[in-house]
């Protein structure tokens, strides 16, 4: 036995005596994470939100190929890195910017939104041995058994429906298993927390609310992140099954109004339904206030516009701009702890049953001590520093999500979509 393995077990043994006070925090962290790493073999985890489908459309990047951290153009997320990192399952948010409301707008957003659908599935084509696509729990503990990662597809913006509801339908016969029903502006379906063409709170417009009973009817999980506080009110109102919030933070920690209320999540707890707490640095912590930074990203939005919709030529150029001035202008990330706490404040006001993770990795999801899903194993470690058990590990990691998706699902009285 060599002398890492004998440290390893010994450490164990003193986390499970109550002896670690003893071993200085070199131990202590070696048997958290194997504590952790242990819990993750057993549990069957899962990433509500992530944005890799951009990434994928790129023909130059493979997501089968173990991309090294912080590293260029190498993403947050790739096949190899999951399994270092504990994860089991991802949705993998097929996301298009807001556009105009006409034809040719919506023409364009489904254009986009079938070609990140299709890399999806071309990457479980091209890599069955470590990944299949997804459309039920069952789905994600089988794969899980056969060592290979579930791949799920959420509908981030419910713009490329456009004005024709058979087109949720279309969606949910593709895969997608979630529809946030918009994104950062106002849509056809509903207003958005965020950018808002009218200072009033519409809340879902008349072919909204057809939109949340076509999902009811289908079995799609409606997200109500990025809506305004009417848009979540009416969905909770009127949907028949629980909801959703595949990526967002509580308000009371960070006043960002992409948070949900207290009473927000307290209402969405009663409906059934989930929050998952992102790894958004300013969903996480107020951010100091720096008009000068704030001027210098928004001329670089204006310039590029949506990820999702340049080429890849584009994509490595605003990268690049991205990062040089992410380092000009610094903005202290957020910690996991900031994680955890968020994680705190949704238990005690929703209970256990209510809450998840969706970091929104390749999206804006970032903390300083988990940059990418190879860490995802430290979230698990901050838990049981808290005194987190098993059980409610593995329904924060996975089971209130899954849990919130079948009843979705045995809502329609099928799952054959």
């Amino acid at each position: 036995m060599n002398n890492i393995t004998m440290v390893g077990l010994l450490s164990l043994c003193l986390l499970g005596c109550g002896c670690l006070s003893t071993t200085g925090p070199v131990y202590e962290e070696a048997a958290l994470e194997m504590k952790a790493r242990d819990i993750h073999a057993r549990i069957l985890s899962v990433d509500t939100h992530c944005d890799t489908p951009g990434n994928m459309l790129d023909p130059a990047w493979d997501i089968g190929t173990r991309h090294e951290p912080g590293s260029e153009n190498s993403g947050q997320i790739d096949l190899p890195r999951m399994k270092e990192g504990g994860l089991d399952a991802l949705f993998f948010g097929v996301f298009t910017g807001q556009g105009p409301l006409t034809p040719e707008g919506y023409a364009t957003a489904r254009s986009r939104a079938a070609a990140q659908i299709d890399a999806v599935e071309a990457m479980t084509a091209k890599h069955h041995a470590l990944v299949e696509k997804a459309t039920t729990p069952a789905d994600a503990a089988r794969l899980k058994k056969e060592g290979k990662r579930a791949a799920f597809i959420g509908l981030e913006n419910g713009y490329p429906i456009g004005d024709d509801l058979s087109f949720v339908e279309t969606y949910a016969r593709r895969g997608v298993r979630y529809i946030t029903l918009c994104h950062s502006a106002d849509n056809q379906i509903c207003d958005s927390s965020m950018e808002r063409a009218d200072p009033e709170d519409r809340g879902l417009s008349e072919f909204g609310k057809k939109v949340v009973a076509e999902c009811n009817r289908l079995g799609v999980m409606i997200d109500v992140s990025h809506l305004s506080d009417r848009s979540f009110a009416e969905v909770l109102n009127l949907s028949n099954a629980p909801v959703i919030a595949t990526h967002s933070c509580c308000r009371a920690l960070c006043g960002s109004p992409r948070n949900l209320t207290d009473d927000m999540i307290r209402a969405l707890a009663e409906k059934g339904g989930v929050l998952q707490v992102c790894f958004v640095s300013s969903f996480l912590v107020d951010p100091p206030p720096h008009p000068e930074r704030d001027a210098a990203f928004a001329a670089l939005d204006a310039k590029y516009g949506s990820w999702a919709d340049m080429t890849p030529d584009q994509r490595t150029a605003a990268a690049a701009e991205f990062r040089a001035l992410r380092r000009k202008y610094p903005e202290p990330p957020a910690r996991l702890k900031d994680v955890v706490d968020h994680i705190d404040h949704a238990v005690k006001l929703a209970g256990i049953d209510h809450v998840g993770i969706g970091t929104d990795f390749d999206g804006g999801g970032e903390v300083e001590d988990c940059q990418d899903v190879s860490r995802m194993y430290r979230v698990t470690m901050e838990l049981l520093r808290r005194g987190y058990s098993e059980d409610q590990i593995a329904k924060i990691w996975g089971g209130n999500a899954f849990r919130v998706l079948q009843k979705v699902i045995d809502a329609t009285g099928s799952s054959s979509l």
